[in-house]
């Protein structure tokens, strides 16, 4: 944080402005437990998010979000697949924070916040057996690289950890920011 502070002028981790970030990428939702049975259990899928993107400083700004995710489990690959699965079925939205290693070229970043999936959630394992629908609270946290000459091309993992169901999901992801100014 000092260096960031004494070589503000130099870095280029992220520009000051509005922006707007398009996502895609790999879905994928799992228990929260551990289980005993070697079988995977997870869900996967596809993942889109977009961002509106308030670039405070070169390296913080603030991310209002939205997105979609749709995970089903591969049922080819558990032995009952009435009694194993993980599926989520949900938009997402909500807002979280940026804090940026200000590196030109490949910026590392780490973002968090607060937020709310909606739609259905499915999880059955040898110690969950839960279906649930409408509003969950979530938390999101990601990380991942900027990379590029404006660091506008982005490569990230975004995990969404539920609050009152027995799941998280999230994405591997690749995306884009055009800037609005």
């Amino acid at each position: 944080m000092l260096f960031t502070c004494f070589f503000s002028s130099l870095i280029q981790g992220q520009t000051e402005g509005k922006f707007i970030k398009a996502s895609i990428g790999f879905g994928s939702s799992t228990s929260h437990y551990e289980e005993e049975n070697p079988e995977i259990i997870d869900g996967f899928g596809f993942y889109t998010q977009g961002e509106y993107i308030i670039g405070i400083k070169k390296w913080f700004s603030v991310r209002p979000y939205a997105g979609l995710i749709i995970t089903s489990t591969d049922e080819d690959k558990i032995r009952n697949p009435q009694n194993y699965k993980v599926e989520t079925k949900a938009f997402f939205l909500g807002g979280k924070v940026r804090f940026c290693a200000p590196i030109p070229w490949v910026a590392p970043f780490i973002e968090t916040g607060i937020g709310a999936s909606i739609g259905s959630f499915e999880t059955y394992t040898e110690y969950v057996n839960e279906k649930k629908s409408g509003v969950v609270a979530h938390i999101p946290i990601s990380f991942g690289l900027a990379v590029g000459r404006k660091n506008n091309i982005e490569l990230g993992i975004s995990f969404y950890s539920n609050l009152s169901t027995e799941q998280s999901f999230g994405g591997f992801t690749a995306g884009y920011t055009f800037p609005l100014d």
